[in-house]
């Protein structure tokens, strides 16, 4: 079975402008569910989100420890120093 160089860009090309036409569709749902919302709802859920992360971020303890320099970090300081 013999394949000409031209039907294989037309099966290239076909297969790319149908990634198109999905990519919009699936863009056009998401905007059109998007636009359901009112103002108001949109608002609600961040404030809601907002006051969500608010708490998880009090909850959040980090503790901070000293991260000794590796040597290549104190031989970068030793040359500065010595380069003055």
């Amino acid at each position: 079975m013999r394949v000409d160089g031209r039907r294989v860009w037309k099966v290239i090309g076909l297969a790319g402008a149908v990634g198109v036409a999905a990519s919009g569709v699936l863009a056009a749902r998401a905007e059109r569910q998007r636009r359901a919302y009112t103002p108001d709802e949109i608002r609600d859920r961040l404030h809601t989100r907002f006051a969500q992360a608010s708490a998880a971020a009090d909850r959040t303890v980090v503790d901070l420890v000293e991260v000794k320099p590796t040597v290549r970090q104190r031989l970068s300081a030793w040359r500065r120093r010595f380069r003055r």
